[in-house]
């Protein structure tokens, strides 16, 4: 027997050893289904994001335009420090995105700690009319909305209603502060309540307590709330279409009006920062729920307000 065949058949003993029973273990061989469902899954991951990967590498377009693929660089992005259209419309989704952001934290926030510490029948009808807010069409919204502003701007007088950041963050915190709402409930309904509790035992004020133990609970959901609030707001499409006013144009009623005469690579280019900036927001919005010490599971059960 030769030192080679030797080693071979020492390796082979230990591995019977460290397996149960001492048998070689053998490669589990894979249905026909489980291959039909992993070609499945690929199929629809390319349904979903090619189209979002054409955009982000036709934005290095140097072409005029985006469906002429003329070479490679970038040009377009220079193109956005050239025009100062695009420029306003992006500083004014930017802001209106951070303003509907902090609005829908503030109320989702309150919203969310009512249903998780006062339990009731009540919560169950507050959820349905979060969930009405929530599946309720833009176009709906946007036409409710457009009355709604108009008489509170010119009829009843209150000209900050006339104000186009003012219209367009509060008609784009809607669907936001539903969502604050869910993430922020599903986070303190896993948490113990005794805490709050052991904090009035021991004399601490009802804000004190609020502050320092339910805030603190919850401010992971909070953050993660704010983030992705901000992430939803920047592309209220619909909405946005509807309330603005003169001036103020976003972002996407921007893209609207330029499609008209033609895609143009800038537009892609813009796009692809927006997708980046999304990617960062959620990006940091799992960090913080991990700092927290949360698991995969409750994080994705915490972003979707499970």
């Amino acid at each position: 027997m030769t030192v080679q065949t030797l080693t071979e058949t020492l390796l082979q003993a230990q591995e019977r050893e460290a397996r149960p029973g001492g048998a070689p273990r053998r490669r589990a061989r894979r249905s026909w289904s489980d291959v039909a469902f992993g070609v499945w899954g690929v199929l629809v991951m390319l349904f979903l994001f090619l189209p979002i990967i054409v955009i982000v590498i036709y934005s290095f377009n140097t072409g005029r335009l985006l469906v002429s693929w003329d070479g490679f660089g970038f040009d377009a992005f220079g193109t956005i420090l050239a025009k100062p259209a695009i420029q306003s419309a992006v500083r004014v989704s930017l802001i209106t995105a951070l303003i509907a952001a902090v609005i829908a934290t503030v109320l989702g926030t309150l919203a969310g700690i009512a249903m998780a510490r006062h339990p009731g029948k009540w919560v169950w009808w507050f959820l349905g009319l979060l969930l009405l807010v929530s599946v309720t069409p833009e176009i709906v919204d946007a036409v409710a909305l457009l009355p709604w502003m108009v008489f509170l701007g010119q009829d009843l007088g209150i000209s900050v209603f006339n104000d186009g950041i003012v219209r367009l963050s509060v008609g784009s915190s809607l669907f936001a502060t539903a969502v604050v709402s869910y993430i922020v409930r599903a986070r303190l309904v896993g948490q113990d309540a005794h805490l709050e509790e052991a904090s009035a035992d021991l004399y601490a004020k009802p804000f004190t307590t609020f502050r320092r133990v339910t805030l603190a609970l919850a401010m992971p959901a909070v953050l993660a709330g704010f983030l992705l609030a901000f992430t939803l707001s920047l592309d209220n499409t619909i909405v946005a279409a509807f309330v603005q006013v003169s001036g103020t144009t976003p972002w996407p009623v921007y893209v609207l009006s330029a499609v008209r005469s033609g895609l143009r690579p800038e537009i892609a280019a813009v796009s692809t920062i927006m997708l980046l900036l999304t990617l960062v927001a959620l990006a940091l919005v799992a960090l913080v729920l991990k700092r927290a010490g949360d698991s995969a599971t409750q994080i994705a059960r915490t972003m979707t307000g499970g």
